[in-house]
């Protein structure tokens, strides 16, 4: 049996500003963008080189939901960006204005640093060390 995780839901308050800084700033690739309703749409985006999972940009639908945003794991690291170039993504990043919430840190898994997407999901930016490169095949 083969199993995979396809789309990962982000709640987002809305899906222009979101699609703008996810390929504007993250220069990720906007994937679809199809209108369900009048306002509900399917938006996922992916990172450059991305083979099987993707965001799916999801606008909250009620207070509920929008009160989720920007918080969806309860504060911690929500998601990891992997990297084969640490420095050269970081740098891009910090001249877009991202905002690093920790310091580039050597790891014993890699290099990685804490970044906020525009709601203030935390994402670790990670280049896997050599041990650990396997992960971005």
């Amino acid at each position: 049996m083969k199993q995979r995780i396809a789309h990962i839901a982000l709640v987002v308050k809305d899906y222009d500003e979101a699609i703008e800084f996810y390929t504007k700033k993250l220069d990720f690739k906007l994937i679809e963008d199809t209108k369900l309703t009048e306002e509900k749409r399917w938006v996922m985006v992916a990172p450059n080189g991305a083979k099987e999972c993707c965001l799916l940009l999801a606008k909250a639908a009620n207070e509920q939901q929008a009160a989720s945003i920007g918080n969806q794991s309860g504060g911690r690291v929500f998601l990891f960006l992997f990297t084969d170039n640490f420095w050269r993504d970081y740098k891009k990043m910090v001249d877009r204005e991202i905002k690093f919430v920790r310091p580039p840190e050597q790891m014993d898994y890699g290099m990685v640093a804490v970044f906020e997407d525009l709601y203030g999901n935390m994402w670790d930016l990670l280049e896997p060390n050599e041990k650990n490169k396997g992960v971005l095949d």
